[in-house]
């Protein structure tokens, strides 16, 4: 974490469960289509010049798990695994928050806790990316190294990974 404290939060404040989250119409939902690609709403920048340019580096493998066909016309949403690890580009970028945040090979993301998984979020870079991490996939945060090369193809020009009242 280089320096940064890790937050206090509530017990169970703030985290929706991961299948809420995804149900929600704002992420995926893994199986819903008869061929098993898994479904999830690209956000509105993800075919942004910055989104392809994150898609050219998604990586082909995510720990031991093999890519998914996405049933979405957007290659700034990427799936592996099975239940599905979903990356997404173009996410609004978070700005100072209470969550902890990790810097992962100089890459800073924020983890949001949710009850059925983890959602990782790229910080000070616009458009921002998402990794939804179900928790039957172990040791999330170890699964983010391998979405560097994405995510630096974004510049990080809007400051390092701060929290509210540092």
């Amino acid at each position: 974490m280089h320096g940064r404290r890790p937050l206090r939060r509530t017990p169970g404040a703030g985290r929706p469960a991961l299948v809420a989250v995804l149900c929600a119409g704002v992420a995926l939902l893994a199986g819903a289509c008869g061929d098993g690609a898994v479904r999830a709403v690209p956000f509105d920048a993800a075919d942004s010049p910055a989104c392809l340019a994150v898609a050219d580096h998604w990586p082909t493998t995510v720990g031991p798990h093999e890519p998914r066909v996405t049933a979405v016309q957007s290659r700034g949403v990427a799936a592996w695994g099975d239940p599905p690890i979903v990356a997404r580009c173009g996410k609004q970028p978070p700005g100072p928050t209470t969550e902890q945040c990790l810097d992962v090979n100089g890459v800073d993301w924020v983890l949001t806790e949710l009850d059925d998984g983890a959602m990782f979020t790229t910080y000070g870079r616009d458009p921002a990316i998402e990794v939804l991490v179900p928790d039957t996939h172990e040791s999330a945060p170890l699964l983010l190294p391998v979405f560097g090369a994405a995510a630096e193809q974004v510049p990080q020009t809007m400051g390092r990974c701060t929290a509210v009242g540092d």
